[in-house]
């Protein structure tokens, strides 16, 4: 009896870890209800050779919708250079490396 009990208690521990480390694997969820509509595509991180530089443009391929969703605080909305639409904006062109 003990010996099934100690079974039973290893088949519950392996089935609450896979599902632990299945939850834990998941993409996020992606909401894009607050999105500004930037369309473009970002450019591509290996354009860049600083490591911080090539990171955030990586960031910003793998989850557009967040930046998209976020004010950019350079101000770039208000010029006429740049009418970018969101911080997502800012890693459609080279504007967010310098």
């Amino acid at each position: 009896m003990r010996k099934f009990r100690i079974t039973l208690l290893l088949i519950a521990m392996t089935i609450l870890f896979a599902a632990a480390n299945n939850a834990s694997a998941q993409k996020p969820v992606k909401d894009e209800s607050l999105r500004k509509g930037e369309t473009r595509a970002t450019l591509d991180p290996s354009l860049f050779k600083d490591p911080a530089i090539k990171k955030a443009y990586q960031i910003a391929k793998e989850i557009p919708w967040v930046l998209d969703s976020v004010y950019c605080y350079c101000y770039c909305k208000e010029s006429p250079a740049f009418k970018h639409k969101s911080l997502l904006s800012c890693y459609v062109d080279n504007h967010a490396a310098m």
